[in-house]
């Protein structure tokens, strides 16, 4: 992945207080319009003149953008890992990571790259805006000044929020429990899981106790990807005929199962069956819910406790985007054994 870099002093002429790196990857955040019209990227050199509040914070800001900035509707796998890779090569040398990135997928990036980063002990915070920074009402100033100024926090030295974190709205959510929710308001992600991270108002207020902290050890970097998963989505009325297709896909190695409430199934014979068959084929099936809220409890209905029974794994109250993202990249790095074992534990604080 090509990409570009440019350094910027905020706090000239006085020394900068912290070295937080801006990786722009595409999306609406850094998007302007020329003089016909048209939107084009943001050019960021040009960054302290629409951000004048940047020099309040007294830091040295590297932007790194990509070449060609990406859609996050065209977000994959190969973005996941120039994104790992750009915080990796550069995080001896960084305070911390401000991630600007389309509102779309933003959640599927910022679940990846918790997983891609064992032991990460500096914050990565990704943000984005529903408006242009160009635009007059735009989010993104807000968003980008508050996500640097998280990046650069430190408390007797340490990293106030070491982890991937997605910060939006005056709210900063753990990235591996975070989905987008609205897509016409500002207040476009939530966690209906666990609980904000931080505040923004007056003064930022952190949620210290539920912050991750650091287990030690040195960075890693996990970045190959299988995407070899499917998701098959229930509903009353889902046919054998669809249910078969998504299951015999050629190729796969993982289904991720949408299931009602707390992971509950159609109890018809023929769809517990076609599961069976897949699992003794070697097919991981995982049981996420469909809800935004609550967790997977197999064995509390009669409609879940035959899928526990015939080997279908408890996603718990993991999300969707942690989901796929999880289970692609410990297909990619470990195989389908390591994956079947592991995909019910926690990594990365993604469930409980």
């Amino acid at each position: 992945m090509k990409y570009t870099a440019i350094r910027i002093n905020t706090a000239t002429p006085a020394a900068a207080r912290s070295r937080v790196m801006i990786i722009y990857t595409g999306g609406t955040f850094g998007m302007t319009y020329d003089e016909s019209g048209v939107l084009i990227p943001f050019d960021f050199s040009l960054i302290r003149e629409q951000l004048p509040a940047l020099r309040n914070l007294f830091l040295e800001i590297t932007v790194v953008s990509f070449m060609q900035p990406v859609d996050s509707s065209n977000i994959s796998p190969a973005h996941w890992k120039a994104i790992g890779e750009i915080i990796f090569e550069n995080y001896e040398s960084q305070d911390g990571f401000v991630v600007l990135h389309g509102t779309d997928t933003m959640a599927f990036t910022a679940s990846a790259v918790s997983f891609m980063l064992p032991n990460l002990a500096k914050p990565v915070i990704f943000t984005g805006a529903q408006l242009p920074i160009s635009q007059p009402r735009s989010d993104a100033r807000e968003n980008l000044i508050t996500s640097l100024e998280i990046a650069s926090a430190k408390h007797g030295g340490i990293p106030v929020v070491p982890e991937a974190c997605i910060y939006f709205d005056y709210q900063l959510l753990r990235g591996n429990r975070a989905k987008k929710v609205e897509s016409m308001h500002f207040d476009a992600f939530q966690s209906g899981n666990y609980p904000v991270l931080a505040r923004a108002g007056v003064k930022i207020d952190y949620n210290v106790a539920a912050i991750a902290q650091p287990l030690g050890g040195v960075l890693k970097l996990l970045s190959r990807f299988d995407s070899s998963v499917a998701i098959l989505k229930l509903f009353p009325g889902i046919s054998k005929q669809m249910v078969e297709a998504v299951l015999k896909t050629e190729g796969v190695k993982a289904v991720i199962i949408e299931t009602f409430g707390s992971g509950n199934a159609p109890s018809a014979a023929w769809f517990v069956s076609c599961l069976k068959l897949a699992i003794e084929q070697g097919i991981i099936l995982l049981n996420v819910s469909q809800c935004p809220g609550g967790m997977v409890e197999q064995g509390r209905y009669e409609t879940s406790k035959a899928l526990a029974q015939i080997g279908v794994i408890s996603g718990g109250d993991i999300t969707l985007e942690a989901a796929v993202t999880k289970l692609m990249l410990l297909l990619g790095e470990f195989g389908v054994d390591y994956t079947r074992e592991n995909i019910g534990n926690a990594l990365a604080g993604e469930m409980a």
